[in-house]
């Protein structure tokens, strides 16, 4: 089972996998809380029940492909997920996928659903994560198994990969 992960300043969207790999659906929405990391450690407890292998991040870049605030936040959060992984003994790797557009993308969906626009905030996050991790699915079928960045544990004596 694999995880996708949407993070934000606000909120944090989580989508899985099927057992099988094929399908990526929405699990939550979690309140963002950078002080407790209380976020960090329900995707911890996810990864643990749901017997996750993987947790794909999304690294939002700008249109061009370079580094921003966001793209600073997302490498920081996988960096932390990825520790408190490590401090848990999953063996879960984390890695930062490229989600340009995903959260634009999420909006239109939800428009087009007929969705309300400010009920899109509760979901919106969701649906980007769900349209991560279905990415990554349609790489992993395309002979991609590993796609993205890797995100090491600090205490690794690997470091960080950026």
């Amino acid at each position: 089972m694999l995880l996708g992960v949407d993070v934000g300043m606000a909120r944090v969207g989580v989508a899985a996998s099927d057992p099988d790999g094929m399908l990526a659906t929405p699990v939550k929405t979690l309140k963002r809380d950078a002080k407790k990391n209380s976020d960090i450690s329900v995707l911890v407890k996810l990864a643990a029940e749901r017997e996750v292998r993987q947790v794909f991040v999304g690294l939002p870049r700008s249109l061009s492909g370079g580094e921003t605030a966001s793209t600073t936040m997302a490498r920081d959060y996988a960096d932390e997920l990825a520790n408190a992984l490590a401090r848990a003994s999953l063996g879960v790797e984390v890695r930062l996928v490229d989600e340009r557009l995903t959260t634009v993308s999420a909006h239109r969906s939800l428009r087009e659903a007929g969705l309300d626009g400010r009920k899109h905030r509760s979901v919106v996050d969701q649906v980007a994560a769900v349209e991560i991790l279905q990415q990554v699915l349609e790489m992993r079928r395309h002979g991609q198994f590993a796609p993205g960045q890797l995100v090491f544990p600090a205490d690794s004596g690997f470091g960080d990969v950026s």
